[in-house]
């Protein structure tokens, strides 16, 4: 199994197959717009522009499981993410990652990269690392800052 056997539906209603990513490397990060954490979206916007040219695709999941952090219906949220962010990277309809409903690619990425005590996702902002052949590599919290993950794409995908 690998990222590409999975599909998700993008922000405007489209289903993404992630077969679309074959030969990239993916960061797949779990959002929300009103969490402390959000100023990351700025970090990773920049990751985006610095390595997308090498082969960095980020996709980007709102998830309102977290204290209620991503409130907003998808209109609310592509606008926010375009205008208020500047955010260029692919951006998917809101999902579950934890429990019953969690989209299945969270499912795996949990199974593949268990995190400390538990799998389960803890907060928004939790990043997952693919690799060019699909497979789960590093899984990052959700303080990790996007600027520690450049030292990370940096040593092991990327030359600049």
């Amino acid at each position: 199994m690998t990222l590409y056997n999975f599909a998700a539906i993008d922000i405007k209603g489209d289903i993404i197959s992630f077969e679309e990513y074959k030969g990239r490397v993916v960061l797949i990060v779990n959002t929300a717009s009103k969490c402390g954490l959000t100023y990351q979206y700025e970090g990773l916007e920049k990751l985006y522009l610095k390595y997308k040219d090498q082969g960095l695709i980020i996709l980007g999941f709102p998830c309102n499981q977290f204290a209620n952090q991503e409130p907003s219906d998808e209109f609310t949220i592509k606008a926010e993410c375009l205008t208020k962010y500047n955010i260029t990277f692919p951006i998917f309809s809101k999902i579950n990652v934890n429990g019953k409903e969690a989209l299945s690619v969270f499912k795996w990425l949990k199974d593949e990269l268990p995190g400390f005590i538990t799998s389960q996702v803890k907060w928004n902002f939790t990043k997952f690392i693919i690799d060019r052949e699909g497979r789960p590599v590093k899984r990052f919290g959700p303080i990790t800052k996007p600027e520690c993950l450049d030292i990370y794409l940096k040593k092991n995908f990327f030359n600049s």
